[in-house]
This record gives C-alpha cells, sequence and structure tokens, in this order.
C-alpha cells in the first residue's frame, strides 16, 4: 500500500544521504507538506506585518489573511468562525474551558485521558470522577451512563486515544452528557489528523485540538465551542486585543472570540494551521482514516503470531498501534529501531493512568499518518525482529 500523501511532498521523511525516513510517531507531531512550509515562510517573509491594529495596507492584507485562516479552520471541522479560538494548542484550549467555564462542578474523564485532559481540571478545582475501560481499550460509556449524576456539569474525553487509538463513540457521549444537563468536550488532538470531524453532527460542546499533529506548525490549535457557551465565559488571559475598553477603574472585554485571545496572536502559524487544513481536506479525512486503518491491520498482523509481543487496544485502532515486546524495555526497542531508520514513540505517552491500568510501565507506539506505507510496517517489523535477536 502506498502513501496518499506523496514522499516528495514531505522534506522531513528524507534522511542525509537521500533515503526514506520510517517515521512512524505521527501521533506526536505530523510531518509536514510543503504546502503548509510555504504558506509559513511567505507568512513570514514577504507577507509579514501585525494584524488588527496597523493601519497600513500590509497590516490589513495581514488581518484579512489571519481571520480567513480562521474561517478555514472552522470550515474544517464544521463550525463557525465567530466559535474558533485560537490558542497554543489542545493543552491550552482546555485549560481555557477549565478555568473559564462559569458552572464548575464534576468533572467526568476517563482512564485513558492525556495528562493535558486530566491536569487542568485538577489545578482549576474541579472535581474529578474517572470512567473506566472496556477490556479492549474503549471508553467504557455504559459504566459512563451510571456514573453520571446532575452534580456533573462537564464530561470530558478523548475522540481518539493517544495511546490505545481506540475511538469515542462521540454521539452516545453527547447523548449521556445531555442527559443529566452536562456539556461536553471532546480532546480532538488524534481525531481531526484521520478522521472525519463536524461538531455539529457529533452533538458535543466544545472541541480542542493541535495544530503540529494536523500536518501544521506548532504553537498553534484550536478551541471550537458552542457561541452562547463561549459568551457565558469570561477571558482567562488579560492583555492587548481582548478589550473593548480599559480604565483603571473598570475594563470591558471584546466578545468571543476575541476575548479570549490576549496579546499579539500566532499569526504565522494561524495561516499554516489553514494550509495544513486545506491540505488534509483535499485528500479526505475518509480516505486517510480508510489508509490508516490498513496499515493498522497489517501490523497487527504481522506481530500477533510472535508470541513475545504484546498488543494493546482495539483491532479497529484508529492510526495507531501500542505494543511491548516481552524482556526489552521500550526505550531500548526505539534506540535499536532508530539505528534502523525507524522512528517510534516509547514511554507512558503523557497518560500515566492509563499504563497503570494497562500493568505496564511504558508502550512502544508506532503511529501511522496520510505519507505511510508498507515499507515503514515492514521496516518496523525488521528491527522488532532484530531486537529480538539482541535480545534473545
Amino acid at each position: 500500500m502506498g502513501a496518499i500523501g506523496r514522499t516528495a511532498e514531505f522534506p522531513g521523511l528524507v534522511g542525509p544521504d537521500g533515503s526514506r525516513w520510517h517515521y512512524l510517531d505521527t501521533a506526536a507531531t505530523a510531518q509536514k507538506p510543503q504546502v503548509v512550509i510555504d504558506a509559513v515562510s511567505n507568512a513570514l517573509g514577504r507577507d509579514y506585518a501585525t494584524v488588527h491594529r496597523g493601519v497600513y495596507s500590509r497590516s490589513a492584507q495581514m488581518t484579512l489573511g489571519y481571520e480567513a485562516a480562521r474561517r478555514r479552520v472552522a470550515s474544517f471541522i464544521g463550525g463557525r468562525e465567530d466559535e474558533i479560538v485560537f490558542t497554543r494548542g489542545a493543552t491550552e484550549a482546555i485549560n481555557l474551558v477549565a478555568y473559564s467555564y462559569p458552572d464548575k462542578g464534576r468533572v467526568l474523564l476517563s482512564r485513558l485521558e492525556h495528562h493535558s485532559n486530566i491536569v487542568p481540571w485538577q489545578l482549576a478545582g474541579w472535581q474529578v470522577d474517572v470512567c473506566p475501560l472496556t477490556e479492549d481499550g474503549r471508553i467504557d460509556l455504559a459504566a459512563a451512563e451510571a456514573m453520571l449524576t446532575p452534580e456533573h456539569t462537564m464530561v470530558a474525553l478523548a475522540h481518539v486515544s493517544n495511546v490505545l487509538g481506540s475511538v469515542l463513540d462521540a454521539h452516545r457521549a453527547a447523548e449521556l452528557a445531555r442527559s443529566v444537563g452536562a456539556k461536553l468536550l471532546l480532546d480532538g488532538c488524534q481525531a481531526v489528523p484521520r478522521l472525519p470531524v463536524d461538531v455539529a453532527a457529533l452533538g458535543c460542546d466544545f472541541y480542542a485540538f493541535s495544530g503540529h499533529k494536523l500536518y501544521g506548525p506548532t504553537g498553534i490549535g484550536a478551541l471550537w465551542g458552542h457561541a452562547d457557551l463561549l459568551e457565558s465565559m469570561p477571558p482567562w488571559q488579560g492583555g492587548g486585543s481582548m478589550i473593548d475598553n480599559v480604565t483603571f477603574e473598570r475594563t470591558t472585554f471584546a466578545p468571543p472570540p476575541q476575548r479570549f485571545e490576549a496579546g499579539t496572536p500566532a499569526i504565522v502559524e494561524a495561516i499554516g494551521l489553514a494550509a495544513a487544513c486545506d491540505y488534509v481536506s483535499a485528500i479526505g479525512p475518509g480516505a486517510i482514516h480508510a489508509h490508516e486503518a490498513a496499515l493498522v491491520a497489517d501490523l497487527r498482523e504481522a506481530l500477533r503470531p510472535m508470541n513475545d509481543v504484546t498488543l494493546f487496544g482495539p483491532e479497529d485502532s484508529a492510526g495507531i498501534v501500542s505494543f511491548a515486546l516481552q524482556g526489552v524495555h521500550p526505550h531500548d526497542l526505539g534506540t535499536i529501531l532508530d539505528e534502523e531508520g525507524v522512528a517510534i514513540r516509547a514511554g507512558h505517552h503523557c497518560a500515566q493512568p492509563l499504563m497503570y491500568w494497562l500493568g505496564v510501565p511504558a508502550t512502544a507506539r508506532a503511529s501511522f499518518g496520510l505519507y505511510s506505507d508498507d515499507s515503514d510496517v515492514a521496516a518496523l517489523v525488521r528491527g522488532i525482529e532484530r531486537a529480538r535477536r539482541i535480545f534473545g
């Protein structure tokens, strides 16, 4: 199976000697297509100026480009542009909701959440409840239904697990949240690069994601929220751009989304994120999901006969395969694979509560992108076989 995004479009996939680098760490951060690199380069060079306050023509043009990026990102997930807040990433987006949502109460999380969807709720003073998982590593929504009470004002769940690749039944999660009057926040970091996402169809209230996992730049992400909910939330950071009028006695604030974008924004990064959204849209998230699902199936099939390999998560995981090789620490395996020109992630993947549930300190994780192909699977399997020989 060939890649559906041509390798030549991704300069980061070519090694110093011109050989193919087998990059299987896309769940951590995706390689960037040339079209995104060019968009960032142009925005940082020939087109560069600040936004919103300049009266000169280039500033006006950059403002138009920045707000056009907001529209393109909103369209990518089926939202409205006045419902998209640019953030530094999903971490900041979740922090924003955790601190600014006015009806703090109990929040229901799951055992597979990334630390970025655990720690902000703790720091902001929410009472945290934890939903268990099914045997194959999915969020147990039947258990969630039994746990939810009117005291829960928020449910915050990963749309796709960054460790197991398990996909949440988001429609059902939204129904359960609504049944007790709670809001649903979805962590979409692993979903937007590999699944079609339509926030209106999902029925969620907030959706957070990062740009760098979506083939875009680092330092940029987005929070989508219903307009009425954003309007009800006070700003959580103060500074320029987010104000209406400032005196030493009283300050009034701009309407959302500007209310939540204090200071000079990530102009260049937002334009790069929009270019990434356009790139993925042109290929089609559905096609990307099918492509990655086939590679996941191939890899699991290749690893299953190895009786010293433990596979984690469901068979139909979305673009991610986590595993353990008996007698070999994931870090050692990662080092051996690196010598073979294969890059994987090894560690707890910022999901330590999930590691405790799995009964391991860490896992090895291979994650695919639209540029991945059969050669990546073959190289990974060869590297694992070499590690088995080395460690006996």
